[in-house]
């Protein structure tokens, strides 16, 4: 069967692609590049963080480029003036709120959309405490911009354990175990996929967090190595009784 493609303009070029192409997709092919902070390439796109967000002439809202299929005849806009401002007051807010001190990305996209943060100085910000419960991995939510990918790759997209979900409501959602158990007391596997795909660092390897916290590489060795070795169960790693929730240095 013959594959059907569409016609379609982004930023004033001709493209040409096969019916049921992104728009996301579409400019790729087409050599521009669309900003994208929740899209993942092996996850399900969702459209949650609208950085991806392009103006369709006749549309009434901007649309999401990562789940919007590109349709004959359109003309998309990647940089309008609207696109622009939509961007720069996403990444104001977030900024404002979660710490992005570890993600370039993010810190090179707010110098490019000129955007400021200030405008939003006194507001509430993310900060809660760090959450150390296991020997592989710690939890910083005060650097989350709930993306979904760790979820994503927790659950039916990759490793099919549904360990992590979401919690909470409005302001006070956040990336949680369910009933808030210690990761070690549910289905987690530790395979380390949601680390690998965090784009900010709010989940981190433990042995670079104790790292970059000055902790002699010994003391390390100790806590994330001989901490439960050996111990397994269907219910995860079964942590040594002496293993604390805050790590406690020096």
């Amino acid at each position: 069967m013959t594959e059907e493609y569409i016609q379609l303009t982004i930023d004033g070029t001709p493209v040409s692609v096969p019916k049921g192409t992104t728009l996301l997709d579409a400019a790729k092919d087409a050599g521009i590049d669309i900003p994208v902070l929740c899209y993942f390439a092996h996850t399900t796109a969702n459209g949650l963080c609208r950085l991806c967000v392009v103006e369709v002439e006749g549309s009434r809202l901007l649309q999401a480029s990562c789940v919007t299929q590109a349709q004959d005849g359109a003309v998309v806009h990647t940089r309008s003036p609207k696109v622009e401002r939509a961007r720069r007051t996403i990444l104001e807010m977030l900024a404002s709120t979660v710490d992005i001190s570890e993600s370039p990305e993010l810190q090179d996209m707010v110098v490019e959309y000129e955007s400021r943060p200030e405008r939003f100085e006194g507001g509430k910000k993310r900060r809660p405490e760090i959450i150390d419960d296991n020997p592989v991995y710690i939890r910083d939510y005060s650097h989350c911009v709930m993306c979904w990918r760790c979820v994503q790759v927790c659950a039916d997209d990759v490793q099919y354990t549904f360990a992590l979900g979401f919690d909470g409501r409005g302001f006070n959602t956040q990336i949680a175990t369910f009933f808030d158990h210690p990761l070690p007391g549910t289905t987690c596997v530790f395979c380390g996929n949601c680390v690998g795909v965090c784009p900010t660092g709010a989940l981190k390897a433990k042995r670079e967090h104790l790292l970059e916290q000055g902790v002699a590489p010994e003391k390390i060795f100790e806590l994330t190595r001989l901490q439960g070795k050996g111990k397994r169960s269907r219910g995860g790693p079964h942590l040594d009784r002496q293993y604390q929730t805050t790590v406690k240095h020096g």
